[in-house]
């Protein structure tokens, strides 16, 4: 993590990481002012409080409350040498606890992160730069031995050259890419969670039966994503970068919808028409980017090479980012590498998909053939005796495709898992499988994963596949869990080279009467796919183009963004165009308008509902205010502060609706109770005096929203590339 240091009035500090700013000042003793902690008593916390965290994790995973636990740490300083020092921590535990999860708990502590880090003894490294800022050796700990050379199945390079190369596209860009955090709890099984240290919204995760080639993984999705701009999918890019040449890259196409909104020609060829516009709704304007939002220019569309021709087919960047997510993107050390890993993907989400909604009982895999892969059983009997049941099962549907499944159950909870893997070679679908199944989770957070059912509709509903691609934390039907096969398992072997295996995998898509289409982008310095098979690796359904596209952002953003300047008449046309498109109540104001406010503020917590009822307020709607209110606080998930605060609103609003009752009778006890800070703001949100309580002014040139245009700036990098190889 980059931690930032700016220097304030006399002895104070200001730290500045991720979306949180730390003050910190000296005692008076020192010459400090004492208005904040120095930075050791930050130290000293830091370790007390990761102890306690991981004590009410354990407790969570075991519902034992936590009111009566209190734990404290003292620092015991030696005499002789103050840098010697004793940290000791004392728990209170209730009595009636059991001796095991006393144990347990003490055990907890045992894993804290600080006290783990200052055991080892971590290394300080200090130096000096030109420029902070453009300072972009990457903070990867991947300098590997001299002369070392690690080969794994599929990759054209070995894992150290990749790494090197991969490392020296972010040094060209400008970014400092970091590791936030490693697992390896199961033998074999590694995987790490990185970002970009300066704008941490744009990461990625890695998974691999070595740190090596966990590392490459979640390297080479981050590359796969900075060139697929899928980083910054449904944001806005800002003004400046909307009225640019170009707006994702440099050979888009802008294309005018018909005088009716039609759609122009140009756009899709006859094949993907009849996919995504089958009854004619589909309309121009449907297409707009989300990114830009610049109407004016109309459709911005990509090239894609089809598969079967060769001819090249223009998609609107609005049905990608709608549709597809990240299914079918990949960066490879070659193309062919890319390709394979690619494929295998779109085959792993779509095959997965067929098996959880047509509820198929896959075969499993005899444990003579699972010994041929030690690493792999070492790592299944691993979690076996952590009380995990696992099964291991072919998902190749009678050797159809290169996909294999791992499932895990959890007695504790009853839920179950159902991870997938795909690659033309069956050792290596099978260890992605169960890298897959254990990427960045803990064995606590395998207890957060739904209990199977015999629904079918609930297995089968649209939104649940969605579920299992984003986490894998869907439903899966008990009938996956029979005894009875509904097909045979075959030992199946689809691997050869790259080229060969990149072939063969776009061979079984001819087979089945699949059209694909391919970006290729290689301006980063990696060679760069993106695959879109229509009808087959959607992840959304297609109706969403109509009914619940991203770029509905286009209706509220401006609006949104300058809530503070609009009249009573623009607040009201405003609300009734919340109410007409029926968007959850729900749904949060980032999500809407693609703009990532500090989720640490009101902006960051505003949902729909809360704004709506924001705008009742402000135009003295106060009955609607009142239902509104009512229903924030039944559902409400937002901070305790602001909790507190619609309490106290819902208080008044129920004086100011009713005739016969008067605030000022209630007024004093109300400050008693919610603080005069917090009736004043009320008060006046009640009366018309105070507006939007909470939401700090912002416009269409972002002002103050930091987060974002930490982001902006993240995909600036890109697009100076991209200009320049143009």
């Amino acid at each position: 993590m980059e931690i930032k240091v700016n220097y304030l009035d006399n002895l104070r500090l200001e730290a500045k990481f991720d979306d949180f700013t730390v003050i910190s000042d000296q005692p008076i003793r020192y010459k400090g002012d004492g208005s904040a902690p120095g930075p050791f008593d930050y130290f000293l916390a830091s370790s007390a409080m990761c102890a306690a965290y991981f004590v009410k994790v354990y407790c969570n995973a075991r519902d034992i409350p936590t009111e009566n636990i209190r734990l404290s740490q003292n620092n015991i300083v030696d005499p002789e040498n103050r840098y010697k020092q004793i940290f000791k921590i004392q728990v209170e535990l209730p009595e009636d606890l059991s001796a095991k999860d006393r144990e347990g708990i003490l055990r907890s502590i045992e894993r804290c992160t600080v006290k783990k880090v200052v055991q080892t003894g971590p290394e300080f490294q200090i130096e000096t730069v030109e420029n902070l800022d453009e300072d972009a050796q990457a903070l990867l700990m991947a300098e590997p031995e001299e002369g070392a050379s690690t080969w794994i199945e599929g990759k054209d390079l070995p894992l150290e050259q990749t790494i090197a190369n991969m490392t020296a596209i972010f040094e060209r860009l400008g970014m400092k890419v970091e590791i936030a955090s490693w697992r390896n709890i199961v033998p074999h099984v590694w995987s790490l969670h990185i970002r970009d240290a300066y704008s941490n919204m744009c990461f990625t995760n890695g998974k691999g039966a070595t740190k090596e080639s966990a590392l490459c993984s979640a390297l080479g999705e981050f590359i796969e994503r900075l060139s697929c701009n899928f980083f910054y999918n449904d944001q806005f890019f800002g003004e400046e970068i909307a009225n640019s040449q170009f707006v994702h890259y440099p050979d888009e196409e802008w294309f005018q919808p018909g005088p009716n909104d039609e759609l122009p020609e140009g756009i899709l060829d006859d094949h993907c028409r009849a996919i995504y516009d089958p009854d004619g709704e589909l309309g121009g304007s449907n297409l707009i980017d989300t990114n830009s939002g610049k109407v004016d220019r109309g459709i911005v569309s990509l090239p894609y090479v089809r598969q079967s021709d060769g001819a090249t087919v223009y998609f609107p960047s609005n049905l990608i980012e709608n549709l597809f997510l990240s299914n079918g993107m990949s960066a490879g050390n070659t193309l062919a590498e890319a390709q394979v890993q690619c494929l295998s993907e779109i085959f792993e989400r779509a095959v997965k998909r067929q098996i959880i909604e047509e509820e198929i009982t896959l075969p499993d895999v005899p444990l003579e053939v699972l010994k041929k892969y030690p690493d792999i059983l070492e790592g299944v009997e691993a979690l076996e005796a952590q009380g995990f049941p696992i099964l291991v099962k072919d998902a190749s549907l009678g050797g159809q495709f290169p996909v294999m499944c791992v499932t895990l159950m959890n007695p504790k909870t009853g839920g179950v898992f159902a991870s997938f893997g795909a690659h033309p070679s069956f050792e290596v679908a099978l260890e992605r499988s169960l890298t897959e199944l254990m990427q960045g989770r803990s064995f606590e957070g395998l207890n957060d994963f739904l209990p199977p059912t015999f629904n079918s509709l609930a297995v089968s509903e649209p939104n649940n596949f969605v579920e299992h691609f984003i986490d894998s934390s869907g439903l899966v039907s008990w009938r996956f869990f029979s005894s009875r096969a509904d097909v045979e398992f075959v030992e199946w072997d689809f691997s050869g080279t790259n080229e060969e295996e990149a072939a063969g995998l776009f061979g079984i898509l001819e087979e089945l009467g699949l059209e694909a289409y391919q970006a290729v982008h290689e301006d980063l310095g990696a060679p760069v796919c993106r695959i879109l098979v229509p009808g087959y690796s959607e992840v959304y359904p297609v109706e969403d183009l109509v009914w619940d596209n991203t770029n509905k952002a286009l209706l509220f953003r401006e609006d949104i963004l300058h809530l503070h300047e609009l009249s009573d008449e623009q607040l009201s046309d405003l609300l009734e165009r919340l109410e007409e498109t029926q968007i959850d109540d729900h749904e949060d104001i980032i999500t809407l308008i693609g703009i990532e406010f500090d989720e640490n503020t009101v902006w960051g917590q505003l949902t729909i509902l809360e704004l709506k009822l924001l705008i009742n307020l402000a135009l003295g709607q106060h009955e609607d205010a009142l239902d509104r209110v009512q229903m924030f606080l039944q559902f409400n998930d937002n901070t305790v502060e602001r909790g507190l605060f619609y309490q106290a609103v819902n208080a008044v609003l129920e004086i100011a609706v009713d005739d016969e009752l008067e605030l000022d009778d209630y007024l004093y006890n109300f400050k008693r109770m919610f603080g005069e800070a917090t009736m004043e703001a009320v008060v006046g949100s009640v009366n018309g005096s105070v507006r939007f309580h909470g939401l700090t002014p912002t416009n269409m040139q972002l002002e103050g929203l930091e987060k974002h245009h930490r982001l902006i700036e993240s995909y600036k990098k890109l697009h100076a590339a991209r200009a320049a190889n143009a």
